[in-house]
């Protein structure tokens, strides 16, 4: 029996959101694997299927899926917390007359606590080839609910690496710190506020800046208007970052990154690598996967989540000894060489490779 020629390598069935301005892990994430995988085998061999407002076009969303399982050999779906709820089990119902290689690629850390509660979706997802997941943590987690077909692809980036050289350094005040996620309070927004302000009032001048970058949650946009009008002028809404080199431009000429989340479904958040990228040390709360990718010390700073005291107490430390967060800089840069997207993509293509050497082995007995 001969080897099929497919018209296309991969088929990614994501959330592109093409057209749109969006900012978002799922987006980002979507966006990065196409990227990496068109570098890998060329845009001729990837495929896409747009999931962008997939509830309001259900039959164009089959259609299009059919379309995948039958010109490619690799079918790659990133689905969020509604989307995993119908991909999974429309692909395996799909496929039982294709046979088709289905990926899973999980963006963020919720998926855990969801199959927990659902039997059904947990047996769907036990029967894809690979589920991708972004950190150690979660890869425990899925384990002991009995997948055996996961395996650990952590975050990764497409943009280019400062050089050392091109590296800055913060040490007079007003130092200059931002955020940059998606705006809400999960995230920690508020919490970077309130510290900033009070380190500025107890010092009666203004020891740091802070500015906010990142598009607001729908459901909070209207409380984050109101913060941003009771701004003093040391805080600063800056919207959102474009362009494809992750805001190194901004990002390298700020002192640090603050990353107080909280957020119930955080995984491994790609803007730690921006922050590594442009050689910003990222002081962040020790919450879900964060201690696996911030190296305490070394390349930022963890706090006990929650703990506004204790961040507060480390920005005062810092201010009056600036040199010990620079020390940590170029020790970001070499971070983020270890998520760079042609290296972590790898584990994605040779376990697509591996699994077609296995049919091959099995088709030869």
């Amino acid at each position: 029996m001969g080897e099929m020629n497919f018209m296309y390598k991969v088929g990614i069935c994501a959330h592109f959101g093409f057209g749109k301005d969006l900012m978002n892990g799922q987006t980002d994430k979507s966006l990065a694997v196409w990227n990496a995988l068109t570098k890998e085998y060329g845009e001729d061999r990837i495929a896409v299927l747009d999931t962008h407002g997939w509830k309001k076009h259900p039959a164009a969303i089959l259609l299009g899926c059919m379309k995948l399982l039958k010109n490619c050999e690799n079918i790659i779906m990133l689905p969020a917390q509604n989307g995993v709820k119908l991909f999974p089990r429309l692909f395996e119902i799909l496929n039982q007359a294709k046979h088709r290689k289905l990926h899973y690629i999980v963006i963020g850390g919720w998926l855990p606590e969801q199959l927990k509660t659902n039997a059904s979706l947990l047996d769907s997802i036990a029967k894809l080839d690979a589920v991708y997941i972004e950190s150690n943590q979660m890869k425990d987690a899925l384990t002991a609910l009995g997948l055996k077909n996961v395996l650990h692809m952590p975050n990764f980036r497409n943009c280019r690496i400062l050089s050392p050289n091109e590296l800055t350094t913060s040490n007079e005040q007003p130092l200059k710190l931002c955020t940059f996620s998606r705006i809400e309070k999960d995230k920690g927004i508020e919490d970077a506020v309130e510290v900033v302000r009070s380190i500025n009032r107890k010092a009666g001048r203004t020891v740091y800046t802070l500015d906010i970058y990142g598009n607001p949650e729908k459901e909070y946009e209207k409380r984050f208007e109101e913060i941003v009008r009771g701004f003093e002028p040391y805080l600063s809404y800056k919207g959102v970052i474009k362009g494809e080199d992750c805001g190194k431009e901004v990002l390298k000429n700020c002192f640090a990154m603050l990353f107080p989340t909280h957020y119930q479904g955080e995984g491994f958040a790609g803007a730690i690598i921006d922050a590594f990228s442009a050689g910003l040390p990222v002081i962040a709360t020790d919450w879900r996967c964060n201690p696996e990718v911030i190296r305490d010390g070394i390349d930022g700073i963890l706090y006990p989540t929650c703990d506004n005291s204790r961040l507060e107490e480390i920005l005062t430390a810092l201010a009056e000894h600036p040199d010990k967060l620079n020390a940590l800089k170029t020790n970001c840069l070499e971070r983020a060489a270890y998520y760079e997207a042609s290296r972590v993509i790898r584990i994605l293509t040779d376990n697509m490779k591996e699994t077609k050497e296995a049919e091959r082995e099995a088709v030869n007995v």
